[in-house]
């Protein structure tokens, strides 16, 4: 088991001043590529753009410096953006900080009780439907800024539905200049990659959408014209607690510190795939929760592993923490020096950056590939969770395509259960095996559990015969509610005079059994290793010479 130990302790065996330079170098750039995404990202999360900037710097800072991973960046992402906005929506921004710092404190413990590689067990197709639903809200709610569209008076806009709605109701306000910046920063933003990977798109974006509102002169919002926008230092604040706001924040809490969780290991194993590193994710998950109570108590929004800046880190050079703490005092500088050049970006271009942001997380290619090849109980999940997570949030989506995936599992696994009686006279797999008059075989296969605890009991008949024997060969695993199914049988057995004997149980039913009692009532003499021997038993109990 690995101990928890941050990264950067163990990161600076064999350190070189190459390396260093490295570190710095991407550091510097995924500070530059994280300043209008913060920006963006805070937005989308309906908060101030400053503090999507304190949440980069802060939390940033301080899971690189504690993190499980070498080269993860941590900061605001955009599959928070959707379930912050609807906290500061019912609850304000100190029902967010609540809701957050318990967030940390629930992904703290859970990295100290080793929960870490529990995080595997959510299914692909969950974690899939999810994240392409919440790309999916983010597009909609930049539809708004994008079209130049104000919405009408009294339009609830806080779910996703809503604002769709609202979008399409007020439309008569549509802003021609508007769509047009936006058009000119959403081709920036997929053209220049062809042209250079050195200089970040969206800053190039940002760059001509302030050129052409400023030159032209187009009538277009810019962030300035509708925040107020603070270049100071963060501030610690502290929330009015009381036991009524934790209760009723304790879900928004579970649903961050799942996504966070879920997010920064699926981040860590990208980036061990590219960078050939090894995360620890117990630690990371501690790291995860101390940065996010940083973030909050410094006026920053939750935060988690970002996958793209993650990898653009990685591509950059960086091999060690050294990068991702440049990367957060990087943005310190640009907070102090330069945030109030940021009030001059318009939103149509932030909407681009986010409408950007979701067609990369949608991952369009593999929901139609699962769509297309995945087995059909897989499909259903997904597109579940998929529609769950649009029309109403993360919590019922998750909690329900949980649910989904354990009643279609068990559906497959009792299917998978199979109960075949070896006529009279029958011989086994070498012809040598014969079934004495008056005895019935039950050869059983696949586990037995609750799912198939019926099945069992009607499937294994002990009409007409005086022993019957159950095969247990390919029976690797049983649990109480078999158990229980067994015991019938067995009392059914008892009453009607019938013998019963068992045939070569493996290890863990062989144990779960005789911890139960059944296996010293069923008779040490009627618990056979191997099919000759249960049998030979058989024609003992039904007086064959």
């Amino acid at each position: 088991m690995q101990r928890l130990q941050p990264k950067l302790f163990t990161s600076f065996k064999g350190y070189t001043r190459a390396q260093l330079g490295r570190d710095i170098i991407a550091g510097l750039i995924v500070g530059v590529i994280a300043l209008p995404l913060s920006i963006a990202l805070a937005l989308a999360s309906g908060v101030r753009p400053e503090q999507g900037l304190y949440t980069a710097i802060i939390a940033g800072f301080l899971i690189s410096a504690l993190g499980g991973s070498r080269v993860q960046i941590a900061g605001p992402t955009a599959a928070f953006a959707t379930i912050v906005a609807g906290i500061v929506a019912r609850s304000g921004m100190d029902g967010l900080l609540i809701a957050t710092v318990m967030a940390g404190l629930m992904l703290v413990l859970m990295g100290l009780l080793r929960l870490g590689s529990l995080i595997r067990f959510i299914p692909y197709t969950i974690t899939t439907g999810f994240t392409a639903g919440i790309a999916v809200c983010i597009a909609i709610g930049q539809l708004k800024d994008f079209l130049g569209v104000t919405y009408l008076g009294g339009l609830e806009t806080v779910e996703t539905v809503d604002k769709l709605t609202a979008t399409v109701r007020s439309i008569g306000t549509f802003n021609g200049q508007a769509l047009l910046v936006g058009l000119a920063a959403l081709s920036v933003l997929i053209l220049w990659p062809r042209v250079s990977k050195r200089v970040p798109a969206s800053l190039v974006a940002v760059a001509v959408g302030i050129a052409m509102v400023k030159l032209l002169p187009l009538q277009v919002n810019s962030i300035g014209d509708l925040y107020t926008i603070s270049g100071g230092l963060p501030k610690l604040t502290l929330p009015m607690l009381s036991l009524a706001r934790i209760s009723a924040l304790f879900p928004d809490a579970v649903t961050i510190a799942l996504l966070a969780a879920i997010e920064s290991l699926l981040s860590c194993v990208v980036a061990d795939g590219m960078a050939n590193t090894h995360h620890n994710a117990n630690m990371e998950l501690v790291a995860q929760g101390v940065g996010n109570i940083g973030s909050a108590l410094f006026g920053g929004i939750p935060a988690t592993g970002a996958i793209a800046r993650t990898a653009a880190n990685i591509k950059n050079g960086a091999r060690t923490p050294v990068a991702g703490m440049v990367h957060a005092l990087t943005l310190l500088l640009i907070l102090v020096v330069l945030m109030p050049l940021a009030s001059l970006i318009p939103m149509p271009v932030i909407a681009a950056i986010l409408l950007m942001v979701a067609w990369h997380m949608a991952g369009a290619r593999t929901f139609a590939a699962l769509v297309k090849t995945a087995p059909k109980s897989d499909v259903i999940v997904l597109l579940l969770t998929f529609v769950l997570t649009v029309v109403f949030d993360l919590v019922v989506a998750l909690g329900v395509g949980m649910m989904a995936v354990c009643i279609l599992f068990v559906k497959r696994m009792s299917e998978e259960t199979d109960i075949r009686c070896w006529d009279e006279a029958e011989t086994a797999e070498d012809g040598s095996l014969r079934v004495p008059k008056g005895a019935r075989v039950y050869e059983l296969s696949g586990p037995l559990f609750f799912g198939v605890a019926d099945k069992l009991v009607k499937g294994v008949s002990s009409k007409d015969c005086r022993c019957i024997v159950l095969r247990m060969q390919a029976v690797n695993a049983i649990d109480a509610t078999a158990i229980s199914a067994l015991e019938r049988i067995a009392q059914r057995c008892r009453r009607q005079n019938i013998g019963m004997v068992l045939s070569h149980l493996n290890a863990q039913p062989e144990a779960v059994l005789r911890k139960a009692g059944f296996l010293s009532a069923l008779g040490a003499q009627n618990i056979c290793p191997h099919i000759s021997e249960a049998l030979a038993r058989a024609r003992e109990i039904v007086g064959e010479a």
